[in-house]
């Protein structure tokens, strides 16, 4: 609890430095950075000669020396740029331990000053402490773009199943957090007392020796507890609000204020509590720094920064911006309020492109994967589509399964190139999932689409070619167009040069083009008339460049609720899901409400 109050003393101390500095960093960061070290890259693929990237030429590109160089370069400079952030942090904590008041523009100049040191040679190492390990362990000391790396979740998935891979990442990560709690001071020996990277993590295993794990305690409690702090303030603020809107939330006019005074109230705390949670990780570093060079009689050197002169009329400029701009925001904000309650504005959502859900190889969660009872039932959930996949028997017949080896389905060690519809028509299915459904085979293509035309329901027809067939796309084609189906299916594949074969058979049936990346210009890919993306590449960018060019944008797969309405909010065209409920239902939630709903089930969330 002590070190609690001496790091929010620390905060506290110079804490208008910090938030005004933080406010103006992220606000770069948005509007200028990102967009900079977007185009940059974009740059990069066309000095390459790339319009985009899929994970079939990722490989080529990445291993492009051209690439390669030119990526360093970038990663450079963003590890510049984050490094920026980080510095002048400490140097602004820095001031605060030694009682000294520090300006935004003073602690901005020392830092540029410091970064200078970062393009020695002896100091390049510092950018794998910057760019891997920080943002790595998720510990709220990263900052800019670094905290926004995740692991897609197709990836992270099948992390997670593989027992092998799974048991190495968890080796990576425990080694990550040993070696950053050996590091975790070099920062400051870097930016206090002008050492070299390699003599600074020196100091810093010094320093750190025998309190690796009394550290890591006091940097998770100081995190754990800055959250219960932050959730704590917003709901009694909203407690007080909420007695004042019992009390007079009979009047129209003052309900529709109060509303606004709750969501202005719960966004500036957001954005305090946004802005000062990298100063929050750095401060509780910068204690146990100071706290362990007492400890060992090292000499704490006070960093000496030249003082700017006060400009009073500038601080009083945008003391009175902010005063009109908040005034403002409270008076748009209870007119757009007091509209809603009297029906002015009409907030149920429709959009243009309706959101269809897709059931990824039938309701596979509750059915064994790509069987008759996994389509059935995700009819009876109320999915439109059902995505399948297909791959051809040695005798030619299009068989509905995923995986090339029947072992983990079926329990019979043999690919599918390497039987013939006979031997396997009888095999059980369904068992691996559950002995209920130990009659479940495996189907046909053809019987399927036979189905969903009597059942009304569309096909998402993934082929997935193993080198071993013939005439794979033209059998495909063929059962769709014999079965009348073309104008209720769509033929995907993760293989482009699948979809131009489909495409030279009949140019009627529409094309799908699956992807685990997709980067740059994707609608140049003339034989997809669709895109499904893994829903972690996908972004407002994407979507529109894809929408503009008249195509349409699947998500897969997408199976928590925060995913689902992100798809929604994104604007995408169909979700591939395991979990059709939930899709459905979050859909339609979000086609329903309203800002007061909405604003109600967050209060009632919080309590």
């Amino acid at each position: 609890m002590n070190s609690i109050k001496k790091v929010g003393s620390m905060l506290k101390y110079n804490m208008k430095t910090l938030i005004i500095f933080e406010l103006l960093f992220k606000l770069l960061t948005v509007l200028i950075f990102t967009p900079l070290f977007l185009n940059l890259f974009n740059l990069i693929m066309k000095v390459v000669g790339y319009n985009y990237l899929t994970l079939e030429n990722v490989v080529n590109f990445l291993i492009n020396p051209i690439t390669i160089i030119l990526i360093l370069v970038l990663l450079l400079f963003m590890m510049i740029y984050t490094m920026f952030d980080i510095t002048t942090i400490i140097i602004i904590l820095d001031k605060s331990y030694h009682q000294e008041k520090v300006k935004v523009v003073d602690a901005v100049r020392a830092a540029l000053f410091k970064c200078k040191n970062l393009f020695h040679v002896k100091n390049i190492l510092l950018a794998v402490l910057v760019l891997f390990l920080i943002p790595f362990l998720h510990m709220g000391v990263a900052s800019s773009f670094i905290t926004t790396i995740k692991i897609p979740e197709f990836i992270a998935d099948f992390i997670i199943k593989n027992k092998f891979l799974l048991t190495l990442f968890l080796i990576l990560i425990v080694f990550l957090v040993y070696l950053l709690l050996k590091w975790m001071y070099s920062l400051h020996y870097f930016v206090l007392e002008n050492l070299s990277f390699k003599e600074a993590r020196k100091k810093s295993k010094s320093l750190s020796c025998h309190h690796h794990i009394k550290d890591l305690l006091t940097l998770t409690i100081v995190q754990i507890s800055s959250s219960i702090i932050y959730f704590l303030f917003i709901a009694i603020g909203v407690i007080v609000i909420l007695i004042f809107n019992k009390l007079l939330g009979h009047i129209t006019i003052i309900n529709s204020f109060i509303t606004t005074i709750i969501w202005l109230f719960i966004a500036f705390s957001f954005i305090c509590y946004t802005l000062l949670a990298t100063p929050i990780s750095y401060a509780t570093i910068s204690f146990l720094y100071y706290i362990h060079k007492s400890k060992n009689q090292e000499k704490i050197i006070s960093l000496k920064i030249e003082n700017s002169s006060n400009n009073l009329k500038i601080n009083n400029y945008l003391k009175r911006i902010g005063a009109i701009l908040s005034i403002i925001a409270i008076i748009l904000g209870t007119i757009f309020t007091y509209g809603v309650y009297k029906g002015k504005y009409k907030l149920n959502i429709e959009y243009v492109r309706t959101l269809e859900v897709t059931a990824h190889r039938g309701a596979s969660v509750q059915y064994p994967e790509n069987t008759m009872s996994a389509f059935v039932g995700a009819k009876n959930l109320g999915a439109v589509w059902i995505e399948l996949d297909v791959q051809q028997t040695k005798d030619g017949q299009i068989i509905v399964i995923h995986d090339t080896n029947l072992k983990r389905t079926t329990g019979l060690n043999k690919n599918t190139w390497d039987v013939t519809y006979e031997e396997i028509k009888d095999l059980d299915a369904g068992s691996f999932l559950n002995k209920t459904y130990k009659d479940e085979r495996i189907p046909l293509l053809k019987d399927v689409v036979k189905w969903a035309k009597e059942n009304n329901m569309k096909l998402n027809i993934e082929l997935k070619p193993t080198g071993k067939e013939k005439d794979f796309e033209k059998s495909v084609v063929d059962i769709v167009v014999d079965n009348d189906y073309t104008a209720d299916c769509v033929i995907t594949s993760q293989i482009y040069s699948v979809l131009e074969n489909v495409k030279k058979y009949n140019k009627n049936i529409e094309t799908v083009y699956v992807m685990s990346l997709a980067v740059g210009d994707i609608t140049v890919l003339k034989a997809a008339d669709h895109f499904s993306v893994e829903a972690s590449s996908v972004n407002k960018a994407l979507v529109k460049k894809v929408h503009n060019a008249g195509k349409e944008l699947y998500a897969w797969t997408v199976n928590s609720k925060e995913n689902i309405l992100k798809m929604i909010n994104l604007k995408v065209d169909n979700i591939i899901t395991d979990n059709i409920t939930l899709a459905k239902d979050t859909i339609y939630s979000s086609k329903t409400s309203n800002v007061i709903n909405e604003y109600i089930n967050f209060i009632n969330k919080i309590f």
